[in-house]
Parts: structure tokens; C-alpha cells; sequence
């Protein structure tokens, strides 16, 4: 039997986030009994990158792994969450949008995300030096699948120039603002040099995965106890690859419609 591997979503941990970002956060009570409970079920945290080797040919991941990512790039990651990985000796992927961050003393270079307080690129820069895998996130957060192609290029290709001109190394690991993404915006990302994206499915990543849409599952404000503890155990979700939906396809040709009459329709992340 394949062993499925849990690859964990999260946004901001923090007791009082932003309206908008509410639903999709929790606290540092709350991440901190999740570390726990992967701790007591023998859950191998692993670096994603060890998931995308897995992926490509390279050696089998253990049985019982987990893979934990961030997407936004939200201070509470450099206040709060480091310090519990660090203290744990965890890895994690921290995925970046580089419109939404900024330097001391100076504004954000703009982004789609409502107002939070954000990393700085100096932080971000300690965050690398202390082990964390930073990746990509688009400069200004888009639905990726309904811009131009122009547009396109610039958010993800100008992503990867903006992360590896301030970390001084190649950025490898991407990821879909709102989990988007589609056949022309995959084959853009890999022409951008990204070796590995993540999407969101809601769904188990597993050893036949796609390297350029791994399945992750989100972990939200209201995710019951019981169904994180089904995931830690390998149950409770769909393990990927599968078939892209019906309901997908369709979701995304109505907001292409909605973007090109000029009022995007939003909505939660998709499946594949």
C-alpha cells in the first residue's frame, strides 16, 4: 500500500489575525497540540523538498511522514512559529507573497492581500538563514489561471528573481495564490525554473503525486480535532492524484469570465 503523506496548509497562527484571514488561521494553542500530536503518532516531519526527490525518482519517503508549509509570508510566522519549530528541530516551506512584504521604514510594494502585518525581507532573510525552505508565492497574490500570459510571467518569474536576488541562492518550491492553477500557469511555473508547486486539493500527497500540483491539506480556524487527528493517522482525506473535477473546471472558467468583465469572483481555494 502507498504511503500517504499529510502536507499541511497553514496561514497565520496567531491569537487576534485580521478579519479576512480569520477563518483560515489558528492559534498558537492550537498549532502547538498539532505539532504535539504528530509528535505522539510518530509523524516524521520531513523538508518538502524531500517529498518533490520522493516525487522525481529519487529515494521513497519513510512511511509515516508528515511535510509542513505556510502561505503569505505573515510576521507571526517569524514571532511565533519559528520559535516552535526551532524548539522542535522541525522543517517547513514558508511561501512568500514579495508584493505583501517590506523593509524597515518603508511601505509593502503592493499586493492583492487585504491589510496584515507582514514580514520584512530582512526577516525573511534570517528565517532562510535559520533553515526555513522560502518559496514562492506570486508578487501580488492573483488568481494565476485568469490573468494575461504577460502577467503571468511577471508574477511568477518576477517572484523567483525577487526571493533569489535577496537570498543570495536559487528558490526552488512554489505554490498557487488561492491553490489556482491550470495547465498553461504549471507549464509556466516550471519555464520559470520552480521545481516543485503546491496546490491545495485538500487531499493526502502520496508517493504518485504531481511535483508541479503536491496536494495539501488546509488547516482552517474550525478544522475539528477529530478530523486533524484522522489526518495524523492517514485518514479522513482523499489521497491525490486524481482527475481534475468537473466543478473545477467550470469554477475556473466563470472567473475568467467575472475577470475579463473586470469584477473577479473569489471564493476558497480549489481542488485539483
Amino acid at each position: 500500500m502507498t504511503p500517504v503523506v499529510p502536507v499541511l496548509l497553514y496561514h497565520s497562527v496567531s491569537d487576534d489575525p485580521p478579519e479576512w484571514i480569520a477563518p483560515f488561521a489558528v492559534t498558537p494553542r492550537v498549532f502547538t497540540e498539532h505539532l504535539d500530536r504528530l509528535a505522539a503518532a510518530g509523524r516524521m516531519v520531513v523538508p518538502l523538498h524531500r517529498l518533490v526527490t520522493a516525487l522525481r525518482g529519487g529515494p521513497a519517503m519513510p512511511d509515516h511522514c508528515a511535510v509542513l508549509t505556510f502561505d503569505d509570508g505573515f510576521a507571526d510566522f517569524y514571532w511565533t512559529v519559528a520559535p516552535l519549530l526551532g524548539e522542535r528541530d522541525l522543517p517547513a516551506t514558508l511561501f512568500v507573497t514579495t508584493g505583501a512584504l517590506h523593509t524597515p521604514g518603508h511601505s509593502a510594494e503592493g499586493s492583492l492581500l487585504p491589510p496584515a502585518e507582514m514580514l520584512s525581507w530582512r526577516q525573511l532573510a534570517n528565517l532562510d538563514a535559520l533553515g526555513i525552505e522560502i518559496g514562492g508565492h506570486s508578487r501580488t497574490h492573483p488568481q494565476l489561471d485568469t490573468v494575461s500570459r504577460r502577467r503571468l510571467r511577471e508574477e511568477v518569474g518576477g517572484c523567483k528573481e525577487q526571493l533569489e536576488d535577496l537570498l543570495g541562492h536559487s528558490a526552488h518550491s512554489f505554490a498557487y495564490p488561492h491553490g489556482y492553477s491550470s495547465p498553461a500557469v504549471r507549464h509556466c511555473v516550471q519555464e520559470a525554473g520552480w521545481t516543485s508547486a503546491c496546490a491545495v486539493a485538500d487531499a493526502f500527497s502520496s508517493s504518485a503525486d504531481e511535483p508541479l500540483r503536491i496536494a495539501r491539506l488546509m488547516v482552517r480556524r474550525d478544522t475539528p480535532r477529530r478530523l486533524f487527528g484522522q489526518w495524523v493517522e492517514g485518514t479522513g482525506a482523499p489521497v491525490s492524484p486524481f482527475p481534475e473535477r468537473l466543478r473545477t473546471k467550470g469554477w475556473r472558467a466563470y472567473r475568467r469570465l467575472r475577470a475579463g468583465l473586470g469584477s473577479p469572483a473569489g471564493g476558497p481555494p480549489a481542488g485539483p
